[in-house]
């Protein structure tokens, strides 16, 4: 077996289509030449000369552009007799297939005979890139910019529209054809979240898929404990309910950040009394619009919200949050939560 051909293929061989023979009389005597000088390049299944396997994007063009490309790379010899045996094996198997551009993986000592068999029928190269769930929609944005193998400006995304999720892709696709199809998503998945609604519970408070969405969002940016999210649900649903403010921070972050979702510094009390839309501490009801993109467990708790009167809930200094009917309760589990703060100060002095 040769080196630089797939496990189990034979060697192939380069054989003349039909009417060969009379592109060579066509042809006559220069090519003659050129076949000669090119058969000293070697045989057409034999190893070439690129050292370890490679990644490599053929670019858009002809012929003898994609072989000076494989040539500047080192997956065809640089010499001219080298070219010219190439580009005659590509003419003389033309009804093989086209010549495609795409990032490619070549293997180690790849002959010409796999070199065009790549070219024509091998797999592209897949990528991948994660937008991670309760970004907003600047982060998503910093993300796919920097994303290798696209192309293409993003122009402004909406906030909420583009789904949570790892997505593949491969060279030469736009970072707007990759948004519009994270945004599909969204748009599939909140539908389906609000067809599947529980009525009941967010008669009167959740009123349309967006509202849903915003509600999602809040959720999201609370907690990251999948469990605790339809609790989450219900404590906003229960305060729209009574006519309280929701009273969120990640909201209130979200406005004085311009729309990052993120501050360099911890809130402060001045931060809180600052006007402004998305603060829920002032403004009463949903804030104007999703403060991240939220995943799928968001928009399930949003839209089956658990059972229960809890209004207040306060993180545990653990990772999860505790939960309050009252004040009293929730000023008790401040408490125990500051407390924890101080113990595990200590610990680390």
């Amino acid at each position: 077996m040769s080196e630089g051909q797939p496990d189990g293929e034979e060697p192939r061989k380069l054989v003349l289509p039909p009417k060969a023979g009379r592109k060579l009389a066509l042809f006559g005597a220069p090519l003659l030449l050129v076949a000669g000088l090119a058969a000293g390049y070697g045989h057409y299944t034999d190893p070439g000369p690129l050292q370890e396997a490679k990644t490599f994007v053929i670019p858009h063009g002809n012929n003898a552009l994609v072989t000076k490309a494989l040539q500047d790379d080192g997956i065809l010899s640089p010499t001219w007799a080298s070219g010219t045996f190439f580009r005659i094996a590509a003419f003389l198997t033309h009804r093989d297939g086209q010549i495609h551009a795409a990032e490619l993986q070549f293997p180690s000592r790849v002959s010409v005979a796999h070199v065009l068999e790549i070219l024509r029928h091998g797999k592209p190269v897949s990528h991948q890139v994660t937008i991670p769930e309760g970004l907003t929609a600047l982060k998503i944005t910093a993300i796919l910019d920097k994303a290798p193998a696209l192309k293409g400006d993003l122009p402004p995304l909406v906030e909420g529209t583009v789904f949570p999720q790892t997505v593949s892709y491969v060279w030469g696709m736009s970072r707007q054809a990759l948004a519009d199809k994270l945004q599909k998503m969204m748009v599939t998945k909140l539908a389906a979240a609000w067809d599947g609604r529980n009525v009941e519970a967010l008669d009167g408070l959740i009123q349309s898929p967006q509202e849903l969405l915003v509600l999602a969002s809040l959720i999201e940016r609370e907690t990251a404990v999948p469990s605790e999210r339809p609790m989450v649900a219900r404590v906003f649903l229960n305060r729209l309910k009574l006519g309280m403010r929701l009273q969120t921070d990640p909201s209130v972050i979200y406005g004085l950040s311009n729309g990052l979702g993120t501050l360099d510094v911890p809130l402060t009390h001045e931060d809180l009394q600052t006007p402004g839309p998305y603060n829920t501490y002032l403004q009463a009801g949903l804030p104007p619009g999703p403060i991240c993109s939220p995943g799928q467990s968001s928009l399930d708790a949003a839209a089956h919200p658990a059972e229960g009167k809890m209004l207040y809930f306060v993180a545990t200094g653990t990772g999860g949050h505790n939960f309050a009917e009252t004040l009293a309760d929730q000023d008790k589990n401040i408490r125990a939560y500051h407390a924890h703060l101080s113990a595990t100060s200590q610990d680390q002095n």
